[in-house]
């Protein structure tokens, strides 16, 4: 009873289970990969993420949140390939200009 109070839904099938975990890992793994440091864990994580989510979507039949979770796995995806070939760069001054970015404004 308590239970199905808390939990009004629960999963029927073990296929069911399985997605409903599934999405759940990738929600974790988002959440996750916004706090890693070095960019190609955080591109591969974002990659499991967005491909967990779009298996939970393709299953409820969600056009735009496939189109999201695809769209974020794709760009993940092309990232790390290109940090993986050496195509990926940074400028030095880069972090400067980010700091600086509101102080540099006229009154």
């Amino acid at each position: 009873m308590f239970l199905n109070n808390l939990f009004p839904n629960l999963p029927t099938s073990t296929i069911e289970l399985m997605i409903y975990i599934v999405a759940a890992l990738g929600s974790v793994l988002i959440t996750y990969a916004v706090f890693l440091e070095v960019e190609r864990r955080q591109d591969l994580v974002f990659f499991v993420g967005a491909s967990c989510l779009f298996v939970y979507a393709l299953y409820i039949d969600n056009m735009v949140f496939m189109i999201a979770s695809a769209g974020l796995g794709l760009a993940s995806l092309v990232e790390f390939i290109e940090i993986y070939l050496g195509l990926h760069k940074h400028d030095r001054n880069e972090l400067k200009r980010v700091k600086n970015l509101g102080k540099n404004k006229q009154q």
